[in-house]
C-alpha cells in the first residue's frame, strides 16, 4: 500500500511511504501531470519500503524530466541507474 502525501512552499513535495507497485505508479503520474507548469516537482522516497520494476522505471524517467527525488534509498538509487544504463544502450544500438 502507497500513502501520498503533498505539500507545497515555493515547491511541490510529494511524500512517499510504503510500497511503490505498477497501480501505484499511475495514480502517482496523474498527481505529477495535473501540477503548474514550471512548479519544482519533488518525490521525497525517505519512507518507501518496496518497489517493483515497474516504479523503478517510473522514478529513472520521473527524474529524466526533471522531478527531484529526495531521500531516496541506496538500493532504489542503484535500481534506477541500472535503469538508466539499460536505457542508454538501447539507444545506442
Amino acid at each position: 500500500m502507497l500513502k501520498i502525501q503533498r505539500s507545497a512552499n515555493g515547491r511541490v513535495v510529494f511524500k512517499l511511504s510504503g510500497r511503490i507497485e505498477a497501480e501505484d505508479v499511475k495514480e502517482v503520474r496523474e498527481l505529477l501531470a495535473v501540477e503548474m507548469p514550471g512548479q519544482q516537482l519533488v518525490l521525497d522516497l525517505r519512507d518507501v519500503t518496496l518497489v517493483n520494476q515497474d516504479a523503478v522505471e517510473f522514478l529513472a524517467s520521473c527524474e529524466a524530466n526533471s522531478v527531484v527525488l529526495e531521500n531516496c534509498p541506496a538500493y532504489i538509487r542503484q535500481w534506477i541507474e541500472q535503469a538508466k544504463g539499460r536505457t542508454r544502450s538501447r539507444r545506442m544500438r
